[in-house]
C-alpha cells in the first residue's frame, strides 16, 4: 500500500511539474527589422525599443503567465528578404506576434505572407494609407495625420504662406502615393499645376547636386517649400547638399515626412535649423511620462552596450513600436488568448497611456486615434513643438480626396469596402 502511494505521489509530482513547465513556456515574438543595410539607420533603434518592452514585461511577470522570448532577425533592407524572413517567424518560429518593417515596400512584401498564414504584424511607421489588411496593426500616422496636416501648416499664415511645392521622394510605394495624396491636396486648395514640383531618387541615392539647383531656382522667389519623403541614409548628403548650395530654411524650409530625431544623430545639424518634420511625438515633449520614458530608453541603451549608449534618443516610429508591444499585451490579457482571431477584436477600442499621452486603437480599423505635431529642427538635434492638434486626431486610412468612395471596417465589413454614393 504504501509503495503504491510513493507511485501515486510521484504521478501528481510529475503531472504537477509538467503543467507548471507548461505554464512558464515562453511565447515567441518576431522582430523583423533591418540591421544592415539602407534602412539601418532607421530600424536598428526599433529593435532596441521593442527589446525594451519585452525585457520591461517579462521583468513584471510576462504575459498570462508566459515570458516573452523575442525572435530578432535581419532582413537587411531586401525587400524580397523580408518576406522570406517573415515566413521563418511566422511557420518555423511559430512567433505569437511580430513587430517589424519601415518602408512601405517592405510592409507590401510580407502581407500576402502575414494574411496567408493568419499572422498579426504591429507597422509602426506613419505610411501613405489606402491599405486596410486584417493582419496589420498600423501604430504609425495616416495621411490624414501628418501628410495633410503638415501642407496646411505650410499654407497658413503661422506656417509661412507658401504657395509653391516641391515634392521630393525616394522612389518607392509611400513617396510616390504620398505625393499623390499631397498633389490632389494641393490642386484642391487652389496651388496651380505649374507650382508643384515631383521628383524621385532610388533608395541610398548619394548625389543631390542637380536636384538642389533645381529646388533653388524653384525657390528663387521666397515662396516655395519642400515637401520631403526621402527615406533612410540618402537624407545625409541631401540636407548637407542644401546648406552647401547657400540654401536655408528661411529661403526653402524643408518639411520631412521620415526624418526624426533618430536620423538626425548621424546628420550634422549646425545647418538644419528651421527645417521642419510632421510627427505625432517629438522627445521634446514637456511631460513627466515622457521624460521618464527618454531616460529609461538611455539607460537600456547604456546597459546593454548598444552603439550611442546613453546619447541616444528617442521618436515617432520608436515611440509607436513600444506603445505597440504593450497594446498586444494588453489585447492578449483581454482576450485571455494569444490567439491572433482572439487578439484582434480585442484591440479595438483600447487605449494607452504612452510617452506623448493617451491614444486610442481605433473601433474598426486598426490604426490609432493620436495627436499631430509640427516641430522645429534646433541646433542640438532636437525639435521645438510649433504646432499641435487639439486633442486626438481620428484615423482615416483612404484619403478624402483621391479615394473618397473608400473606407475601412473590419467589424462589419471585413476590411475595405465602397461607400454608397
Amino acid at each position: 500500500m504504501k509503495k503504491f502511494m510513493n507511485v501515486l505521489f510521484a504521478a501528481a509530482l510529475l503531472c504537477t511539474t509538467g503543467l507548471s513547465v507548461h505554464a512558464e513556456e515562453a511565447v515567441k515574438l518576431g522582430v523583423l527589422h533591418s540591421l544592415s543595410g539602407t534602412m539601418a539607420i532607421s530600424e536598428v533603434s526599433l529593435r532596441d525599443v521593442v527589446l525594451m518592452a519585452v525585457e520591461e514585461i517579462n521583468a513584471s511577470g510576462g504575459v498570462l503567465g508566459k515570458k516573452i522570448e523575442p525572435v530578432v532577425v535581419d532582413p537587411a533592407s531586401d525587400w524580397d528578404l523580408f518576406a522570406e524572413k517573415a515566413k521563418s517567424l511566422l511557420r518555423e518560429e511559430k512567433v505569437a506576434v511580430t513587430f517589424g518593417c519601415w518602408t512601405s515596400v517592405s510592409r507590401k512584401s510580407v502581407l500576402p505572407v502575414f494574411e496567408e498564414s493568419n499572422g498579426l504584424l504591429f507597422y509602426p511607421v506613419q505610411y501613405e494609407g489606402e491599405e486596410c489588411s486584417r493582419n496589420i496593426i498600423y501604430t504609425g500616422a495616416t495621411p490624414n495625420q501628418q501628410l495633410i496636416p503638415a501642407a496646411e501648416y505650410l499654407m497658413s499664415e503661422e506656417g509661412g504662406s507658401y504657395k509653391k511645392f516641391y515634392l521630393l521622394g525616394t522612389d518607392y510605394v509611400f513617396p510616390r502615393t504620398a505625393n499623390k495624396i499631397l498633389r490632389a491636396f494641393l490642386l484642391h486648395k487652389g496651388v496651380p499645376e505649374e507650382n508643384i514640383m515631383e521628383e524621385y531618387t532610388p533608395f541610398h541615392h548619394q548625389d543631390y547636386q542637380t536636384i538642389v539647383q533645381k529646388i533653388k531656382r524653384f525657390a528663387a522667389n521666397g515662396d516655395a517649400a519642400v515637401l520631403s519623403t526621402i527615406n533612410g541614409d540618402s537624407n545625409v548628403p541631401f540636407y548637407k547638399e542644401f546648406a552647401n548650395q547657400g540654401l536655408t530654411s528661411a529661403m526653402c524650409p524643408i518639411m520631412a515626412f521620415s526624418v526624426a530625431e533618430d536620423e538626425l544623430r548621424s546628420m550634422d545639424t549646425e545647418f538644419l535649423v528651421g527645417h521642419l518634420a510632421a510627427w505625432n511625438y517629438f522627445q521634446s515633449i514637456p511631460v513627466a511620462g515622457n521624460r521618464a520614458f527618454v531616460k529609461k530608453f538611455k539607460d537600456y541603451c547604456a546597459a546593454n552596450g548598444l552603439p550611442g549608449g546613453a546619447r541616444r534618443v528617442t521618436d515617432d516610429p520608436i515611440v509607436w513600436s513600444y506603445v505597440g508591444v504593450y497594446l498586444w499585451k494588453a489585447a492578449v490579457e483581454k482576450a485571455g488568448s494569444f490567439d491572433v482571431d482572439a487578439v484582434r477584436p480585442a484591440l479595438y477600442g483600447l487605449t494607452f497611456d504612452g510617452p506623448g499621452g493617451t491614444v486610442m486603437m481605433d473601433a474598426v480599423n486598426h490604426h490609432l486615434h493620436k495627436p499631430v505635431l509640427i516641430g522645429e529642427i534646433r541646433k542640438n538635434g532636437q525639435f521645438k513643438i510649433v504646432y499641435e492638434t487639439d486633442g486626438l486626431v481620428a484615423p482615416d486610412p483612404w484619403d478624402d480626396i483621391t479615394s473618397a468612395d473608400k473606407d475601412c471596417d473590419h467589424v462589419k465589413h471585413m476590411g475595405t469596402y465602397t461607400l454608397k454614393q
